[in-house]
């Protein structure tokens, strides 16, 4: 608001000391016992608006101190006060807004004046603004004071004299003014304990750690990602601890960074400001490991990001609002709330999304507030309840993360692992993991079977490569590549009717596939079937033609076709 609302009304002469005393013992009360904040004090300190936020349904409400004449004066000021209150309403954006308009005079006006006050006045431009008057006067004081608190649902009263010495008056008002800016100083400093320093510093080092990655093999490379300590639950099992810390400054791809910085820069320095600095890089590095934790124990595929330690951040503010709920409600409260649940619904719906982090992280963020609380705010035996319940957690969390009823249970966390180690050409360690995971895992999918088979392909374990693809061909009868490998290994071991037959499998599944035409020729040739070498061998040769041997492998047969007087086709 601003001072244009001051407006003109019918002087009724000097106003009696009681009258102002009234007027300010009734400021003190709403704003020392009901929790109202001020809006305006106008210049001449006899208008006074106020404002609780916290509570959308209780009234704002504005109180002037002036002799009343007459009614019209009342009811053009009711006017101008619904005009105000419509630009307080569209200030606060609420829907709707209920004005209690106070009047204090020495006495009522002299005409009739019970209809200005007996229903609301609302105003007329979308009808979303209404005025509710009542009068104190000398004979309408207990009315008044009644009306004021049914609209409030609590008792308002005092008992007052005829008459106050000024000094009297100026002392109630000085109390009800530095109660109300101690109050609001009091506010403010919850939200100054601290300039952002570390917010900025997890920015800037995520956009640095991007960089870096992109430049050395790419953030969206599983690779890269596991080089720099992405989580994966094997390779803590196997000592990695450190990644419980590296995945919060690693991003995969530019819009994870940037969403997540975003809500960094929003979130981190609102916490930093509340808590301070040195609170916050604890609750956010809590957060983070904790996020990464929950991850450890939950999470089935390689994970990396800062939405733990943001989604502790989350966290920090609603321990803020347990602890200060209406200072909570009146400053972020509901849209903090709907933030957070949008978030929570997008976690759980989208895919490769690791909502476990993101709930370990919220968790945390909580916990770890709970152990800093507030600067200059000690409160010992709660924070070390705090201090208990989080280290019992986390520690219960770690072992049961490292038992043997969790250990490797994930084939999904298996599988990206044994992958890794085949592309490093350590097959070893590929086959380590992939025969614990057929120990321990149970109903494993044919993904692992065939994996696996690849794998004792490549260590020269025929046999039991021929099984694992087997079992991946019973989970999965149209699995292409199991019916492929397998006709390799048949031919391998000279079992060509065997290889024929996995061959044509295959091909039946994907009529695309070259590679099984091309040996499926070879087939045909070792069996002197020429004609049905030739079709095959033109087919993959159509397929892919830029294989050199498929094209090799037509001329040869078209040679030797025309050698015994066959007819050879176009190369």
């Amino acid at each position: 608001m601003t001072s244009e609302w001051h407006f003109m009304i019918e002087s009724g002469g000097d106003m009696n000391k009681r009258e102002s005393y009234i007027f300010w013992r009734l400021a003190y009360s709403f704003i020392s016992d009901h929790g109202y904040r001020i809006i305006q004090l106008f210049d001449n300190q006899k208008e006074l608006w106020l404002e609780k936020l916290e509570n959308k349904k209780t009234p704002i409400i504005r109180m002037l101190l002036h002799d009343l004449d007459w009614s019209n004066a009342m009811q053009r000021d009711i006017e101008f006060t619904a005009s105000n209150g419509e630009r307080v309403r569209k200030q606060l954006g609420r829907p709707e807004v209920n004005v209690m308009n106070i009047y204090i005079s020495q006495f009522h006006p002299v005409d009739e004046y019970e209809n200005r006050l007996s229903k609301p006045f609302v105003y007329p431009e979308g009808n979303k603004t209404s005025v509710s008057s009542i009068l104190l006067a000398k004979g309408e004081y207990d009315n008044g004071f009644g009306r004021i608190s049914e609209r409030l649902g609590e008792e308002i009263y005092f008992s007052f004299e005829e008459e106050y010495p000024e000094q009297d008056v100026e002392s109630l008002k000085k109390a009800a003014l530095d109660y109300a800016i101690k109050k609001e100083n009091t506010e403010r400093a919850i939200f100054s304990n601290g300039k952002p320093f570390f917010t900025y510093l997890f920015i800037i080092i995520q956009l640095a750690v991007f960089f870096w990655l992109e430049l050395h093999g790419g953030s969206t490379n599983t690779s890269t990602l596991i080089k720099y300590g992405a989580m994966v639950s094997p390779l803590i099992y196997e000592g990695d601890w450190w990644r419980f810390i590296t995945p919060i400054f690693l991003h995969i791809g530019f819009v994870h960074l940037a969403m997540n910085s975003l809500a960094l820069y929003f979130l981190g320095t609102t916490v930093e400001r509340i808590f301070g600095n040195v609170r916050f890089l604890f609750i956010y590095m809590f957060a983070g490991v904790s996020g990464c934790i929950a991850s450890f124990i939950f999470g089935s595929t390689i994970s990396a990001g800062a939405s733990g330690a943001i989604y502790g951040c989350f966290g920090a503010l609603l321990y803020f609002g347990v602890i200060f709920p209406k200072l909570f409600s009146r400053t972020m409260g509901i849209n903090l709330i709907v933030v957070l649940g949008i978030n929570l619904v997008f976690s759980f719906t989208a895919s490769g999304i690791d909502v476990y982090a993101h709930l370990g992280g919220l968790a945390g963020g909580f916990l770890a507030a709970g152990v800093v609380h507030f600067p200059k705010k000690k409160k010992l035996l709660w924070q070390m309840l705090f201090f208990i319940v989080s280290a019992v957690i986390v520690w219960g969390a770690i072992t049961y993360g490292f038992s043997s009823s969790a250990e490797s249970n994930d084939e999904n966390a298996n599988l990206l692992m044994a992958q890794e180690y085949i592309n490093q050409g350590n097959y070893d360690h590929a086959y380590k993991v992939l025969k614990e995971s057929e120990e321990r895992v149970d109903n494993l999918s044919e993904k692992t079977y065939f994996l696996l088979s690849f794998v004792e392909i490549k260590k020269e374990m025929l046999n039991d490569a021929k099984e694992h693809l087997q079992k991946a061909i019973k989970l999965n009868p149209k699995f292409v590549e199991a019916y492929f490998n397998l006709a390799l290994i048949n031919l391998e071991q000279n079992d060509v009717e065997s290889a024929k037959v996995n061959l044509q499998n295959a091909i039946k599944l994907d009529p695309k596939l070259d590679e099984a035409y091309f040996n499926l020729a070879l087939i045909n040739l070792k069996q002197n079937d020429v004609e049905s070498a030739k079709v095959n061998a033109e087919k993959a040769d159509k397929l892919e033609p830029k294989q050199q041997q498929y094209s090799d492998l037509v001329r040869e047969i078209n040679q030797h076709l025309q050698s015994s007087g066959g007819v050879g086709g176009n190369e």
